[in-house]
């Protein structure tokens, strides 16, 4: 693509949005701009504080199981309580936690706020993706979607290096300043962000009214395509969550530094910055099923070439195929949730779809963690390998079995057209849509 056309996409992808999602997109680079904890927690325990791989992994996974236990009932008051107020609980209490956290020293303080940070952080998450759901037009929802996944990379990327950076200085400071910019996030949603919960009777125009309240979590469960997604969702977030559990830990044991890995792992967000919006251009009329095959692969195949890797420039290279394989997942399986979600209970279903993230981060740092310690990093890429094999497969057959679109289409939905962003998927979005996070979901 020429410079001309790339600032030709880049205006098509931003135009025609309102003010309040602007808001809402600044209150997410400020958040991931302040990111720490969850990059450098790894290194934080084995480096700093002298404790194995293992107890790394425990700690990581706490945490994620915090995420996993909030995220079912932050749906719920995402649909009930209101998306703002829920962000404001959540914004607040992970800048607290996060600045507890950072001056615990006994081992089991260090977990036991672990998980709190763990619950607080990702409670925000479901809300975030409603809000957007109901403040963005129908047909700009997915180019939305993806502009916000682009923040959140933006901010990873910027932080990643400097944050490595901090960790040389100070692991503190570092506890510290996350905790500033999520209170930040915070004040920017407190007085730039109004509440967005759809009214019951314009939940579903056309539909009967009732609203969020008719879907339960036991409608989503029963959700089989959905549950589905959800499925193979958890297991390709389980892939790329090595990136921030397994391949520091890999690194340290290598004798790289935090600032190594901080200027390795940076490349991921710096590649989506730059490469998301003509990939997503690219994509927007191939197959679903084949790229979803084939970022699977690139996944798996990814993380196992890092068992080659034996200088930063080598595991910076491994991190461009995973980061291709990301860019390519992402918009596609976007599509798919828009596909699949219904207008009413948007948190509840966000709220699923966040937990297969969730429980991925409490299954990676274990995984990981244990397969380190027991056998080496090398079993641990060849795993990933064939879990993105697995997936693939997965995909493959997911895909065979879909409605055709116009049973997509006919819950009041309206076509993704040709503008840039997420809508590479070719897959029509729903009225009521959800969108994917991110690998590192806004919170």
């Amino acid at each position: 693509m020429s410079v001309a056309g790339f600032r030709r996409a880049a205006r098509e992808s931003v135009s025609g949005l309102p003010r309040e999602f602007w808001w809402l997109w600044t209150s997410t680079l400020v958040n991931r701009l302040g990111a720490f904890v969850a990059t450098f927690m790894a290194l934080y325990l084995t480096l700093d504080r002298g404790y194995s791989a293992s107890y790394a992994g425990l700690v990581a996974a706490l945490h994620g199981l915090g995420g996993v236990v909030s995220s079912l009932g932050a749906g719920v008051m995402t649909d009930r309580l209101g998306r703002r107020p829920t962000m404001l609980i959540a914004q607040t209490s992970t800048a607290v936690s996060v600045a507890v956290l950072g001056f615990m020293v006994h081992p089991v303080a260090i977990a036991g706020v672990a998980f709190v940070v763990g619950m607080a952080s990702n409670a925000s998450r479901p809300a975030v993706q409603a809000m957007m759901a109901d403040i963005v037009r129908p047909e700009d929802r997915v180019r939305a979607f993806s502009l916000n996944y682009w923040a959140i990379n933006l901010g990873f990327a910027v932080s990643s290096a400097g944050a490595g950076f901090v960790a040389e200085y100070s692991y503190l400071a570092g506890f510290l300043g996350e905790a500033a910019m999520t209170l930040a996030c915070a004040f920017v949603v407190f007085m730039k962000v109004p509440e967005s919960r759809p009214d019951k009777a314009a939940a579903m125009p056309g539909r009967a009214v009732g609203g969020a309240d008719e879907v339960r979590l036991s409608t989503v469960l029963r959700d089989g395509r959905f549950m589905s997604v959800v499925g193979l969702s958890f297991v390709i977030a389980l892939i790329f969550q090595q990136g921030y559990v397994g391949l520091p830990v890999a690194m340290g044991a290598d004798g790289f530094s935090s600032s190594d890995f901080g200027t390795a792992v940076a490349v991921n967000g710096v590649l989506i910055v730059v490469l998301q919006i003509p990939v997503t251009r690219f994509i927007q009329h191939r197959d679903p099923r084949r790229l979803l095959v084939v970022s699977s692969l690139l996944a798996g195949y990814g993380f196992g070439l890092t068992v080659f890797a034996g200088s930063v420039a080598v595991y910076a290279l491994t991190i461009c195929v995973w980061t291709v394989a990301e860019i390519v997942n992402s918009p596609i399986q976007t599509g798919l949730v828009v596909r699949l979600s219904p207008a009413q209970g948007r948190g509840r279903y966000q709220g699923m779809y966040t937990m297969s993230w969730s429980a991925a981060a409490l299954i990676a740092p274990l995984m990981s963690g244990v397969v380190i310690d027991r056998f080496g990093a090398e079993w641990l890429w060849g795993t990933c390998a064939v879990l993105g094999t697995g997936a693939a497969l997965g995909y493959w057959l997911l895909m065979r079995n879909l409605p055709g679109e116009d049973g997509a289409a006919s819950g009041g939905g309206s076509r993704v057209a040709e503008s840039g962003g997420g809508e590479g998927s070719g897959v029509p979005a729903a009225a009521g849509a959800g969108a994917e996070p991110s690998v590192e979901p806004a919170g």
